[in-house]
């Protein structure tokens, strides 16, 4: 591409692919993709973004071609890359001037600079450092600033490889520009400090802050990984100490600048990213960070617990400087072993200085503070709580937050501290809760919130102050009589004692007490308050969650609770609180199962028009799928009168053309299984929804487990309606995806196969007659894996017994591919299978594969007289698993023989059989491992081989077997 002919045409180009107007734009953006691969069209993309004179769109657009370019064609190995001639001369371009006067496109042109660095610095492009040391010394304050922005993005991006050949030269690098990028900051640090103490005017005090902070994040990044062991460092360790006190004193400026300006904001970023220095090189450098730990907590304690931070801190700092004492508190390079002996010196001397400075006086003021300042309610939240209680739920519950946010940080902060030096604080947070004793005047809201703050540490606290607090005492005469006062006023703390309540529960709460706590929660779901019902929701769900919970103490209480957690559901209005009110009901339902069930009505009635409402809100449609799955396991075979609205819900959570099963399909699957584990017949609906399982399988996810367990509950439901329906497409994907998937997953398609012959003997092997040449391979040739080559035996041992004629065929078809006779190929299946009966680890397959291969008795085939010590020796080994002696007439019985008699008892504990469950104990009655004696199998077969043979001819054949299986085999034989 010409550079002079083109650069007209590409710029006309660009200015169509800017346009509103698709019928310009489309056309535009296929000619530059066509264009993409042409050598010369990044120089023209290059003129184009740094002539100033164009329009700021075009050159935007410039600037994002070739950036992409850099992505798909700079590597030299990529197809259609860029010439090294050509890239030599872009190089050079695009560090000629650092002149762009728009930040976006300044910014956008240093991220690219910084992507060909991460390809080609320094080997083919060593003259880039040096360029830009240069560039950062200039009077030009434009210039300064763009070479000092994209000397940032090139040193993170250099810093962000991993190879040890790129550390290397990383280190390298870092040890070369250190001492100038420390004279750098330095500089503009100065100049900031001095602009703001003699007043100067706002551009030039921003300015000079903006490359402030452009060098100290250089700084950051060379400090933080450029250095294998920067303690060694005197100039590292220089800049790091010197942090604290330019820490000072930018806080110190912040009293001299506005509160809503940019440079406020500035200036915060900057002493942010000073906290962040420290926090990277602790959490990279623990040791090295050992001389810092001292200096750290002083100034951390200092400005956050003392008056010295008054004025002058900011939310965002306290985090901060909370976090900073908490990695320190924590990390365990800082803790020794419990033999001393052990640890190394350096552990040992980060050990001996946290000793030091957490004194006794200053953990309690650590503690105190925590608790009798930052865990107060602000007025903000106070406020939010009032305007918004939803929204105060869901803020005081935010997950991860507590980097980032006060309230959670502090918490941690406390839990951390408190499970380090439990041993000194428990006795400071026994004597907090002593003097709070008894009830609190509503009047006096100060001391409602320190005695809520106090609550909050007792309950933070409680895995540790498990041998120190008699909570069942407390929560009898302090706690209960607390829930009980209804004066609004008193608000925050029913809501922190139900709170309390509910973190006690699973560390000390005794079970007697239990039922006084489910009349206090169903008194406070009627509370007045929004945010009381929240949080008195929460706590019953982690009462019912608990192991020591009893359904006999929850039954009385069930209907009122369930009543009033569903009219909160409706009440509620937030996604979030929807979704967390439908955690609780679905725990409910969970722990109760079929007693939930005159109680649902309700619920099953709101939960359509919740689920039309939620259609933007994917994630509060999982809450409902999770709640679904619960109901239907309550609701048993009455789920059925769900069908209307549950099998839609099912057909789009897990149809892969739909764009919600990305978030879905897990939970719908789990629907779908549990529907048809509970359906008590098939539906032509419910027969439709499996036309989604096809791509399903296609997809081989984490979910295909979930799916053949599906086909499986189809199989067992209705076999011949499903198979005639589905097994020619099940039988193709099973077909194309077991060459392709895992053992695991092959085991898991055989299974299918396995059900399909074990509940249609007569039609199973015709609808799969496609894989079972696959599993006949996988016997004669060994399947080296012992679980795979098990579920073979078991198909395989299923047609034998169930379908003789079939095996006969598929016998003979094998023949034809391993070009043996019938009889010879029979020989050597069931010597494979004889020598591979160790794979087989159930007893119920053992007993399948001895009766398979017994039913080929009696035999005047010499093939199988040939094998029948083998046969015999299988069988003998199944006898010793099946069989029990009773102890009393001394005379063995098969224990895998069911009747219709043999209901087993369901415990209160245990959840009722399932329709599935019943299912498949019909099946069972009808197996022949369930049905059929394998004592009295062998009797008839052996007597029948002997009628054939005669008694010399069958003592002839008996005399293959050793004498001890003989033995064996007559013991187990004795009265027939």
């Amino acid at each position: 591409m010409d550079l002079n002919s083109a650069s007209s045409v590409v710029l006309q180009v660009l200015t169509q692919a800017t346009s509103q107007d698709t019928a310009v734009l489309k056309p535009a953006e296929e000619q530059l993709k066509q264009w993409e691969t042409q050598p010369g069209f990044y120089s023209v993309l290059l003129n184009i973004f740094t002539n100033h004179t164009l329009d700021i769109n075009v050159r935007w657009l410039a600037v994002l071609y070739f950036k992409h370019g850099i992505d798909r064609y700079w590597r030299r190995v990529a197809p259609h890359a860029l010439s090294e001639e050509e890239k030599s001369t872009l190089r050079a371009g695009l560090i000629t001037n650092f002149n762009e006067p728009i930040n976006q496109i300044a910014t956008q042109i240093a991220v690219l600079i910084a992507k060909v660095a991460r390809l080609d610095c320094p080997r083919q492009w060593p003259e880039l450092i040096p360029t830009l040391v240069e560039s950062v010394k200039v009077q030009d304050d434009l210039r300064q600033h763009r070479a000092l922005l994209t000397f940032y993005h090139v040193t993170k991006t250099l810093a962000s490889k991993r190879l040890a050949a790129d550390r290397k030269l990383f280190y390298d690098l870092a040890s070369g520009i250190y001492n100038f990028a420390c004279s750098l900051w330095n500089h503009h640090t100065d100049t900031f400090l001095q602009q703001v103490s003699s007043a100067g005017n706002e551009a030039a005090v921003l300015s000079s802050l903006e490359r402030t902070l452009l060098s100290l994040k250089v700084l950051r990044k060379l400090t933080v990984n450029g250095f294998v062991e920067p303690h060694k460092n005197m100039e590292v360790m220089g800049f790091l100490h010197g942090i604290f006190e330019r820490l000072k004193q930018f806080l110190e400026c912040s009293r001299s600048i506005g509160t809503d300006n940019v440079c406020r904001d500035r200036l915060e970023k900057t002493i942010i990213l000073f906290t962040k220095v420290l926090l990277d090189f602790l959490d990279q450098h623990p040791i090295s960070f050992t001389p810092l730990i001292q200096r750290s907590l002083e100034f951390s304690v200092s400005y956050v617990f003392t008056e010295v931070g008054e004025g002058v801190t900011f939310e965002r700092f306290i985090v901060q400087c909370m976090n900073l004492i908490k990695m320190i508190v924590k990390n365990y390079a800082y803790k020794p072993s419990k033999n001393f002996e052990d640890s190394s010196p350096e552990t040992l001397e980060a050990h001996k200085i946290k000793m030091a400075f957490f004194t006794y006086p200053t953990l309690t003021e650590i503690c105190r503070r925590l608790v009798s300042h930052y865990f107060l309610l602000t007025e903000e939240e106070l406020t939010m709580w009032e305007e918004d209680p939803e929204g105060f739920t869901v803020e005081e519950t935010g997950g991860d937050s507590w980097k980032y946010s006060l309230r959670p940080c502090t918490e941690v902060l406390f839990i951390d501290i408190f499970h380090e030096y439990n041993q000194t604080l428990t006795p400071v947070l026994l004597e907090m809760m002593q003097t709070l004793e008894g009830p609190t005047n509503v009047e006096d809201m100060n001391a409602l919130l320190i005695k809520d703050a106090v609550y909050n540490a007792v309950g933070l606290a409680a895995f540790e102050l498990f041998d120190s607090v008699d909570f069942d005492q407390w929560f009898k005469t302090q706690l209960l009589p607390e829930l009980q006062v209804s004066h609004n006023r008193y608000k925050p703390l029913r809501r922190r004692v139900i709170w309390l309540i509910g973190q006690w529960i699973s560390v000390k709460f005794k079970s007697d007490l239990r039922p006084m706590l489910y009349e206090a929660i169903c008194n406070l779901l009627q509370d007045q308050d929004l945010v009381v019902r929240i949080e008195t929701a929460t706590t019953l769900k982690l009462t019912v969650d608990d192991f020591e919970f009893r359904t006999d103490q929850f039954l009385p209480y069930l209907e009122t609770m369930f009543t009033l957690l569903f009219q909160l559901l409706q009440q509620v209005t937030e996604c979030d609180t929807k979704m967390h009110v439908l955690h609780v009901l679905s725990c409910v339902i969970e722990r109760v199962n079929v007693q939930i069930r005159p109680y649902v009505g309700c619920l099953v009635q709101y939960l359509p028009l919740l689920w039309k409402q939620s259609e933007e809100h994917n994630m509060l449609r999982c809450a409902i799928l999770t709640t679904l799955i619960h109901l239907v396991q309550g609701l048993g075979a009455d789920s059925k009168n769900l069908y209307p609205f549950l099998l839609p819900v099912i057909q789009l959570s897990t149809d892969v053309s739909q764009p919600p099963h990305v978030y879905l399909l897990e939970d719908g699957l789990e629907l779908w299984l549990v529907t048809l584990e509970n359906s008590p017949c098939v539906t032509p609906e419910l027969l439709r929804i499996f036309q989604n399982m096809s791509p399903l399988l296609e997809l081989s996810s984490e979910n295909l487990r979930t799916c053949f367990k599906i086909i499986n509950g189809y199989i067992f439901l209705s076999s011949t309606e499903f198979l005639q329906t589905y097994a020619a497409g099940l039988c193709q994907s099973f077909y194309e995806l077991l060459p392709e998937i895992t053992t695991e997953g092959q085991v898991q398609v055989l299974k299918v196969v396995e059900n399909a012959l074990k509940v249609n003997p007569v039609f199973g092997p015709q609808m799969f007659q496609r894989i079972l040449p696959y599993v006949f391979r996988g016997v004669i040739e060994g399947e080296r894996y012992p679980v795979v080559m098990s579920i073979y035996l078991a198909v395989m041992g299923r047609v034998l017994l169930q379908n003789t004629s079939f095996f006969s065929s598929l016998l003979n078809e094998m023949g034809h591919e391993f070009n043996q006779e019938m009889d010879q190929l029979l020989g050597n299946v069931i010597e494979m299978w004889v020598d591979r009966m160790d794979n087989i680890t159930q007893p119920e397959r053992k007993k399948l594969s001895a009766l398979a291969l017994l039913s080929l008795l009696p035999s005047d085939n010499s093939v199988i007289q040939d094998k029948f010590c083998g046969i015999i020796n299988i069988s003998v080994e199944a006898l010793h698993d099946v069989m029990t002696e009773d102890p009393e007439t001394r005379t063995y019985k098969d224990c895998m023989l069911m009747s219709h008699h043999d209901e087993p008892k369901v415990t209160e504990d245990e959840e009722p059989p399932t329709e599935q469950d019943k299912r498949k104990k019909m099946l069972a009655l009808k197996d022949p491992v369930h049905t059929v004696s394998l004592q009295q199998f062998i009797y008839e077969k052996l007597k029948a081989q002997q009628e054939i043979l005669g008694e010399q001819g069958f003592q002839s054949l008996m005399e293959t077997v050793d004498t001890e299986i003989v033995t064996q085999l007559q013991e187990f034989l004795q009265g027939f």
